[in-house]
């Protein structure tokens, strides 16, 4: 797990959102389990994206003041960007399960490690899209806009 910068007023909790496509192959599942994985770790709160595609307004204006937006797609379809794209939210990273060497298969066909890679990658910013990230200079997040 990567460290976040240290804020000196306290405040260096990051607002995240992130959107798992949950799809029924492995690389589906795998999203799921990372965002529960992610969200135990204080990395950020889980959301369901079937929610977003119904437009859901409380949904959609949660994710315009969310520090960032995540979106785990298990494979090149990616579906939850699409639907997070389509409903108006800026992504601040997307992460493609398949695009970190994991195979899509059967619904069962995955391992702790394969989770946990995609939970190291999130950590790690490996899917930052240079959109959606919020925050100050420094990176904390708490809105003090540098001044800690």
């Amino acid at each position: 797990m990567a460290e976040t910068p240290s804020c000196s007023c306290g405040q260096n909790e990051k607002k995240r959102i992130i959107f798992p496509c949950s799809g029924v192959a492995n690389v589906g599942q795998i999203t799921n389990l990372a965002s529960i994985q992610l969200a135990e770790e204080g990395y950020g709160s889980p959301s369901c994206v079937a929610l977003l595609a119904t437009g859901a307004e409380v949904l959609v204006s949660g994710t315009k003041v969310a520090d960032e937006v995540l979106v785990l797609d298990g494979c090149p379809l990616i579906c939850a960007k699409k639907i997070a794209d389509e409903k108006g939210v800026v992504v601040a990273q997307h992460i493609v399960v398949t695009e970190l060497g994991i195979a899509k298969g059967p619904s069962k066909k995955y391992s702790s490690d394969d989770v946990e890679k995609v939970v190291s990658a999130c950590w790690k910013g490996e899917g930052k899209t240079g959109d959606g990230a919020k925050g100050n200079k420094n990176g904390c997040g708490c809105g003090c806009n540098g001044t800690c």
